[in-house]
């Protein structure tokens, strides 16, 4: 396919439902990982959810790197620069194994005093751990697994890493209990069992796209010397996926600010609403394919001076997502409570993850505008402005309201759950003004510039 010739309409699908294909069967993976721990007990549920702040402290640095890597290749791409294009990928690389290491490291010391903080101890601090120390110990691969799928992302193919996630989900349906009850020698690990499958299949993933990636022309382009540090185009990296990974990692302070918030009214809002967001990740799935193309797209037609394309596949992704999402709403209203009953049996539990999914079905349309939004940015080459609506919608507006909403006005885990859909749909909105902003200015200048 070519990016910056062939209609909008058919390369948005092309790429959007390889992609939100595979994102299904990643979230379903999540699924089995929050069935298993939910057989456990509440408190190994607990610990999923209070662990996850981390544990989104690999997949922000990975999603972010992702996204600037794409980004970078896909304007090398547009550009018709394959060299670059494979120098920019082996770098990516190198950063991915420096920051690997860092995280590690980091995570290991931090973990306990950040689970204490949450309100974590006795059973509940050593599930927590037990978990997350896996976790940490692999970082690598779930980093060096999304810095490898750029390549892939910038050339809009998405169909390789669809067959990782679906592979992945299939082998941690057999490794979980496997690992979590033991067998075959193997003996019981608990929830470490299911940290221990998650990282297995991460590794494996990796290895399935190294042995493509060498088959691809653009790695043919490679040669010795680009596995030595070019600062240039690690500074470049580090522009573009910093700020994206700073974004994304911003979601894990707001997880963290919400978790705070709902563990002031005990452990079963923080494992209702660990439950909930899976299931409200479901319905997303869609837009997370749209958001892919929409990357792909900005990005190589951004190198190719195509700012009329970059409107067309931002203005239909976003018609697309908004009507996927206002029907994911009226479903997700219907059967918010049968689902929330597939994952637990606490009926405290269930009351606080049927509360939030309720609103959820009124926020989701917003999600399609702030993702889409911030991924035509990235390609563009603009990561910061994610990274500001990030903290506003993450950090600033929530600490604000669900002050204010749960002990202020005394709504308790209602004022929580109203809070992130009034700052959700307040930053959906600056963040439409500030994309046709940004594509007006261009256009302006193209044609100041012809």
């Amino acid at each position: 396919m070519n990016l910056t010739s062939d209609p909008i309409p058919s390369l948005i699908r092309r790429i959007a439902l390889p992609a939100s294909i595979g994102f299904f069967f990643n979230t379903m993976f999540n699924f089995v990982d929050t069935w298993f721990a939910g057989k456990i007990s509440t408190d190994a549920l607990a610990a999923l959810s209070l662990s996850f702040p981390v544990f989104f402290l690999i997949l922000a640095s990975g999603s972010g790197l992702n996204q600037g890597t794409t980004a970078l290749i896909a304007n090398a791409l547009g550009r018709e620069e394959k060299r670059e294009a494979a120098l920019l990928l082996i770098q990516s690389i190198l950063f991915a194994l420096a920051i690997s290491a860092l995280l590690t490291v980091v995570g290991l010391c931090a973990a306990p005093s950040l689970f204490r903080l949450l309100g974590a101890e006795g059973d509940y601090l050593r599930m927590s751990l037990e978990y997350m120390n896996v976790v940490m110990a692999g970082t690598v691969f779930f980093i060096l697994q999304m810095t490898l799928n750029a390549l892939l992302n910038a050339r809009g193919e998405t169909r390789v890493f669809r067959n990782v996630l679906i592979g992945g989900f299939l082998l941690n349906l057999g490794f979980d209990p496997w690992f979590l009850y033991g067998g075959a020698s193997l003996p019981p690990m608990g929830i470490a069992g299911i940290a221990l499958a998650t990282v297995l299949v991460q590794f494996l993933g990796c290895v399935y796209l190294l042995l493509h990636l060498r088959r691809t022309d653009l790695l043919q382009s490679v040669e010795p010397s680009f596995f030595a540090p070019h600062w240039k185009q690690l500074r470049e990296i580090a522009q573009q996926s910093v700020p994206a990974g700073l974004n994304m990692l911003t979601v894990a302070l707001g997880i963290f600010v919400i978790t705070w918030f709902a563990s002031r009214f005990g452990k079963e809002p923080v494992a209702g609403y660990g439950i909930a967001t899976r299931i409200e990740q479901m319905i997303l799935l869609p837009t997370i394919g749209l958001n892919f193309a929409v990357l792909s797209l900005s990005g190589q037609n951004y190198g190719a001076g195509r700012i009329d394309r970059i409107r067309l596949s931002w203005h239909t992704s976003l018609k697309w997502g908004l009507s996927l999402m206002t029907a994911g709403g009226v479903i997700l209203a219907c059967l918010r409570a049968p689902l929330m009953a597939q994952f637990s049996t606490d009926p405290k539990v269930i009351a606080h993850g049927t509360n939030y999914l309720g609103i959820a079905a009124l926020t989701l349309p917003a999600y399609p505008i702030l993702f889409q939004t911030v991924f035509l940015l990235q390609g563009m080459k603009r990561p910061l402005f994610g990274l500001l609506l990030g903290l506003y919608r993450q950090f600033a507006a929530p600490a604000l309201a669900f002050w204010g909403l749960a002990f202020g006005l005394g709504l308790g885990t209602w004022g929580i759950w109203w809070g992130i859909h009034l700052v959700t749909w307040s930053a959906a909105a600056i963040a439409f003004w500030r994309g046709h902003h940004i594509l007006n200015r261009n256009m302006e200048g193209r044609a100041g510039n012809p």
